[in-house]
């Protein structure tokens, strides 16, 4: 064993706890000593490199991986794959394609680089270039291997990724690479951002890159075996990523920049605070390029929220709360605390969540008494068309045990066609329900969901619309009186 192969090798001891696949063992090595300072690992690199490593494994023929720009996506799974593929084979061939002829080209001048460097060469000497295709844009091996870059939009010609037939021969009896996985892997098709940012709402470059990927790029394969790999920032619901996504077969890895449990993707990078404050300049951009989360501009039910910092002092100020619970397995229970008074509602307070009835009806009554008994809600109104009854016996029973004697308790049936109450109310939602400044941070999915709805088309996540349509329906200015619903 040479010292580079013992060294690789000491590496692969180091990280043997963590599972290391093979492709990071050799990022972090090339890393390492291309660059001199090591790869700062994060738990969105180990996902994209256990997705990438079931592609190398034969396992995975499809992948589309959706994440911001600047968290080492290409530098993982373009100019690294690259290199590390024909590690494995020098007669891997690849095609590299992204919405920019220098960008395509940049990236496979770095795959090339590292191919050549030193710490590569001295383990993996059968890798050679040939000194006559010695070019950014494509580039052999003397084992018949190679790359070809150019943007989405340009010509592919006289070049196929992945191998005919296996070639693998070299591998047999080579310790290393078996340790690192080595098979028969033969090269990919790997897009990396094939559409440009500013062109998202362009409905004409949307299409171009969609046809040209059926017609031209899904064509440029030697085998039906060779993977394809697509990495991008989500721009829109109709970009590639959302249009391949309509076929079946596609193996997704969403990587959103603030996780599920409130933490930022890659604090080293930025912080959460740091993200919340892009999203505060352009909420739709976020949503899209951060979150993963493609909102197109035209068709929203809601485009603007009226917000608050202090409640204001008004002649009438009625404490109350709605609830709509969850009527089936996938559905939000919704409750929201709020004041109603002449110039609008003013939310004070929101639950949403997927948890069971046993354990929401604590949580509604834990949050109705959370203020004093002067700001707490003096009506709840229950709507529900699948046990509504029983879940406000369960709410009125908690409130009695919990000291509160006071609070009305309603329920009702609703049997009006949910999307056309919501689209009735929208407007007197933009313009009659305050949210408490920063809420979008508070109750995040809560803001999602109602940020995201739309006018047509959706049927699904729709708790949150319902939820502030029953508040709009329920003001006691629209009919001169508190409404009220018998419970029996």
């Amino acid at each position: 064993m040479t010292p580079q192969e013992l060294k690789v090798f000491q590496y692969m001891c180091k990280y043997g706890n963590e599972q290391c696949t093979g492709i990071e063992i050799f990022t972090r090595y090339i890393y390492k000593e291309f660059y001199n300072r090591k790869f700062n690992v994060s738990e969105h690199h180990k996902q994209i490199w256990a997705k990438l490593q079931d592609v190398i494994n034969g396992k995975c023929k499809k992948l589309i991986i959706n994440i911001q720009p600047r968290l080492g996506k290409t530098e993982i799974a373009v100019k690294m794959l690259i290199a590390y593929g024909l590690a494995m084979n020098p007669a891997s061939k690849f095609i590299h394609l992204s919405y920019s002829d220098d960008l395509a080209l940049e990236n496979s001048e770095f795959a090339r680089d590292y191919v050549k460097s030193d710490a590569f060469q001295s383990i993996f000497p059968s890798v050679i270039i040939k000194k006559d295709s010695d070019s950014k844009k494509k580039w052999y091996t003397t084992q018949s291997g190679g790359v070809y870059a150019t943007s989405a939009g340009g010509q592919v010609t006289g070049f196929g990724a992945g191998i005919v037939e296996s070639k693998i021969d070299h591998l047999e009896g080579n310790e290393f690479l078996e340790a690192l996985g080595g098979n028969e892997f033969g090269g990919a098709i790997i897009i990396d951002d094939p559409l440009k940012p500013d062109d998202a709402d362009s409905e004409i470059a949307r299409e171009r890159v969609n046809s040209r990927f059926d017609s031209t790029i899904s064509n440029r394969v030697n085998s039906r075996n060779t993977p394809i790999i697509l990495i991008m920032q989500r721009l829109h619901e109709r970009d590639l990523s959302g249009y391949l996504l309509q076929e079946e077969g596609w193996d997704l890895l969403c990587l959103p920049s603030i996780k599920e449990n409130g933490e930022a993707i890659y604090p080293h990078y930025q912080t959460v605070k740091e993200l919340y404050k892009i999203r505060d300049k352009n909420p739709i951009i976020f949503e899209r390029q951060y979150m993963q989360n493609p909102k197109p501009i035209e068709g929203l039910m809601y485009h603007n929220f009226k917000t608050y910092d202090i409640i204001p002092t008004t002649q009438k100020q009625i404490y109350k709360n709605y609830t709509d619970t969850a009527d089936m397995g996938n559905d939000y229970l919704c409750s929201i605390n709020y004041v109603e008074t002449e110039l609008g509602c003013f939310i004070t307070d929101i639950l949403h969540t997927k948890l069971n009835m046993d354990s929401t009806c604590r949580l509604v009554a834990d949050m109705m008494l959370r203020f004093d008994s002067g700001n707490k809600p003096k009506q709840m109104m229950i709507e529900s068309n699948n046990g509504g009854r029983i879940f406000a016996t369960n709410i009125e029973r908690d409130l009695r045990l919990l000291g509160d004697y006071s609070t009305r308790i309603e329920w009702f049936h609703q049997s009006a066609n949910k999307q056309a109450r919501i689209a009735n109310a929208r407007y007197e939602v933009s313009n009659m329900i305050h949210f408490p400044s920063g809420w979008e941070y508070k109750y995040p999915k809560f803001y999602e969901h109602l940020s995201s709805h739309r006018a047509e088309g959706q049927k699904v996540m729709d708790d949150a619309a319902d939820a502030v349509t029953g508040i709009i329906e329920n003001m006691s200015k629209k009919s001169g009186k508190i409404l009220t619903f018998a419970m029996n």
